[in-house]
């Protein structure tokens, strides 16, 4: 298991190309995968995407980040890959319906951003918490979950 108590650097910083570059070309580079809500934290366990145990111990001013350099040696490093966002996309049938929408994911606490007429939640925990959540805009059909190739649905159950 490997103990990272500081982050080395950004995988793309200079200092670190040709080293990198051997390594990936080797098989020794290896990607700690996070989701997002992840990179707050400053204590975890987890494993690469090759199986390599990690635990993270790091000080309170430091913060994970994508394409974090975690381990650097001579047969090994381990680099932070944040997993892509998912974003549950609903469509209001009209203003008032969009300020309410607006008004209950606010009191949610619920990380959104707008795309022109949609309203966009950010799918932190499981799909279904969201549609629950969402129900008596569901219901009376005043919303609806729009879908977009590269974001599908959580399969029910």
């Amino acid at each position: 298991m490997y103990l990272v108590t500081s982050i080395l650097g950004s995988i793309d910083d200079p200092q670190f190309h040709d080293d990198l570059h051997r390594l990936e070309h080797a098989g020794h580079l290896e990607w700690l995968i996070l989701p997002r809500a992840d990179l707050a934290r400053r204590r975890l366990r987890a494993a690469t995407d090759k199986g390599s145990e990690i635990a993270i111990a790091l000080p309170r001013d430091v913060g994970l980040f994508d394409r974090a350099l975690l381990v650097q040696e001579s047969d090994l490093a381990v680099a932070v890959r944040v997993e892509a966002e998912r974003w549950l996309r609903l469509r209001p049938r009209d203003q008032a319906t969009a300020l309410a929408l607006g008004y209950h994911a606010g009191n949610l606490h619920w990380r959104v951003r707008f795309d022109g007429d949609l309203l966009l939640v950010a799918l932190e925990r499981p799909y279904n918490s969201y549609v629950e959540r969402l129900s008596e805009f569901l219901d009376d059909g005043s919303i609806a979950i729009e879908e977009s190739a590269d974001e599908k649905r959580e399969p029910s159950g």
